[in-house]
């Protein structure tokens, strides 16, 4: 994708992206509206509809059509801008919404001042496709999730208690406790569990695949007790590039890690994190962090973490376990940059 410029073009083109339709603004070096038009949100359509353009910037904003569009566009030799939408409150909150009006919008944003979008960046089309499948993975879990819960709460119903077990085990369990006839459709969910479980398996297997043939780069990620095959792999697909961040530091921020800043005047007022970048992997640095608080053995994130819910107050875990996870992802950036072999206790030896 073209590097963001702040010189007016000859040509800026909004993008409104519908799920079928898309709706577009042409404005020339003035500002003026030259065309307005509509277009299939197709590859044919988009194709057919750039026969006419010549080269200019094209803005469109972060949706589900989105990744694939913008490519597209940078191939035809399009300056792309993708704006964030938390940086376009002003189409996405406008009293008077309608396509044709966000598509101008977004076109006189780009024209005047790219960087008022906060242009964002899309991950290439094989990491997209990989991603695909951590998040196939991700759904079938939550599904065996919720059937499980669903099992133990009509069991509760008729006075039962369901044997205690992790969810990839709980068909063993009830089966082993002979209770698997205890209410009608009981065997059906039990049933519907088991494939479950054995899709899942076979989902762990390819990603163990995909990690071991095209990203190596997991096994460095992987030294840290706590981090497994799924956190290393969502790790690497999301940053993409470590050579992104000039300090490792700012990986915490990119995630939504760091603390919302209201300042005014001698005000300070302490805020929750952001939650800007990808929920997935915020997600499981924090079980990771968890983990490690929990179960992990002597290191120094499980000290850091400790000490801060030694400190006391109000959710003292939650917030030591999110401070936790933002220096995971420090530590895991490091770690991928330099290529260094981890020390859990790297501080208390520089102490020493």
């Amino acid at each position: 994708m073209s590097e963001v410029t702040t010189t007016i073009p000859e040509q800026t083109i909004g993008l409104d992206l519908g799920d079928r339709t898309t709706h577009g603004c042409t404005l020339d070096a003035a500002g003026e509206v030259i065309s307005r038009f509509r277009v299939a949100t197709t590859h044919q359509g988009l194709a057919k509809a750039m026969r006419g353009w010549p080269t200019c910037r094209v803005v469109l904003e972060v949706g589900t059509h989105s990744p694939w569009m913008s490519r597209a566009l940078a191939a035809a030799g399009h300056e792309v801008i993708v704006a964030n939408p938390r940086a376009v409150q002003s189409v996405t909150q406008s009293s008077r919404k309608n396509d044709a009006a966000d598509a101008e919008q977004l076109a006189r944003l780009g024209r005047s001042d790219p960087k008022l979008l906060h242009p964002i960046q899309h991950r290439g089309e094989a990491v997209q496709r990989d991603r695909a499948l951590l998040a196939v993975r991700r759904k079938l879990v939550e599904s065996r999730g919720s059937l499980v819960v669903q099992a133990r709460g009509l069991a509760k119903g008729l006075g039962v208690r369901l044997p205690k077990a992790t969810t990839a085990g709980f068909c063993l369990r009830v089966r082993e406790a002979k209770l698997e006839e205890l209410f009608p459709g009981l065997e059906a969910l039990l049933r519907t569990i088991d494939q479950l479980n054995h899709e899942i398996q076979g989902l762990d297997r390819a990603l163990l695949e995909t990690s071991r043939e095209q990203y190596p780069e997991t096994a460095l990620l992987r030294q840290v007790p706590g981090v497994g095959p799924v956190t290393a792999l969502t790790y690497v697909l999301t940053i993409e590039d470590p050579e992104r961040f000039a300090k490792s530091r700012t990986v915490g921020s990119y995630l939504g890690l760091r603390p919302k800043q209201r300042d005014s005047g001698n005000q300070r007022p302490q805020l929750s994190i952001s939650k800007e970048g990808d929920r997935e992997l915020r997600s499981l640095l924090v079980e990771c962090s968890q983990w490690i608080l929990a179960r992990g053995s002597e290191s120094d994130l499980k000290h850091f973490g400790e000490h801060l819910v030694q400190r006391g107050g109000k959710a003292a875990k939650k917030k030591a376990l999110v401070a936790m996870a933002r220096k995971l992802s420090v530590l895991l950036h490091h770690l991928w940059r330099t290529g260094e072999v981890y020390e859990p206790l790297h501080l208390q030896a520089r102490a020493a």
